[in-house]
C-alpha cells in the first residue's frame, strides 16, 4: 500500500456560499487525482464562533484544537482566504497565530485567495507569503488567485484558472513527495 500524504486545507472564508471553499475543493480534487492523499479541510464558517472565542491556544475548545493538531502535523497545507480590505481574514490569521510557530517548518503550503477583482490578485505575494515565511514553511512558487469573473455562481467557470490549479498542483506533488521522503528517511536514521 502506498503512503497516504496528509492534506489539510484552511477555508478563510465565513460566508455561505464560499468561492474560496469552491477554490479550496477544486485544489484537493486535482491533489487527489495525482496521489494517494488524506484530506481535512478547516472551513471557518463552520467554527468561527468557537475559534474566536479563544484568545490563547490553552483556551481552545477540544475542536478547535485537533484542527490546529492537523495543521501542524500535515505533510501539505493549503491556505485560501477571501481578501477584505487587502489582506486575508482575522478569524484566518487567528488561526494560525495559535499555531507553534516551529511547526510549518519545511512544510509545503499552497497560497491561494479570492476577490471581487484582479485587483487584489497580489494578496498571495504581500500578505498570505509574508504570513508563512514567518513560519520557515515552504511557500510554493505557483499561488491561486481567482475573481469574481472567474466564477458563474459557484462553479469555477474560467479555463484560466483551471489551468492554474492544474499548475499548481503539477509544480507542488514533486515538493509534496520529496518533502515526506525525506521525513521518512529522517525517522529511519
Amino acid at each position: 500500500m502506498s503512503k497516504k500524504y496528509k492534506i489539510v486545507a484552511v477555508s478563510g472564508s465565513l460566508q455561505r456560499p464560499s468561492r474560496t471553499l469552491v477554490l479550496v475543493h477544486s485544489l484537493l480534487s486535482a491533489l487527489e487525482a495525482a496521489l494517494p492523499v488524506e484530506i481535512r479541510v478547516i472551513d471557518l464558517g463552520e467554527i468561527a464562533g468557537r475559534l474566536s472565542g479563544a484568545l490563547t491556544r490553552s483556551q481552545a475548545p477540544a475542536d478547535i484544537e485537533e484542527h490546529i493538531r492537523a495543521i501542524e502535523t500535515a505533510d501539505l497545507v493549503i491556505a485560501a482566504s477571501p481578501v477584505y480590505r487587502a489582506s486575508y481574514t482575522g478569524l484566518f490569521k487567528h488561526l494560525f497565530d495559535l499555531v507553534h510557530h516551529e511547526a510549518l517548518i519545511d512544510v509545503p503550503v499552497l497560497l491561494a485567495a479570492t476577490g471581487g477583482s484582479e485587483r487584489h490578485a497580489l494578496v498571495i505575494d504581500h500578505q498570505l507569503r509574508p504570513l508563512f515565511s514567518f513560519f520557515q514553511a515552504r511557500t510554493l512558487p505557483v499561488g491561486v488567485y481567482a475573481a469574481q469573473s472567474d466564477f458563474d455562481r459557484y462553479e469555477i467557470a474560467s479555463e484560466a484558472l483551471r489551468t492554474r490549479i492544474a499548475l499548481a498542483v503539477d509544480r507542488a506533488v514533486p515538493q509534496l513527495v520529496a518533502r515526506a521522503e525525506n521525513v521518512t528517511a529522517a525517522l529511519v536514521v
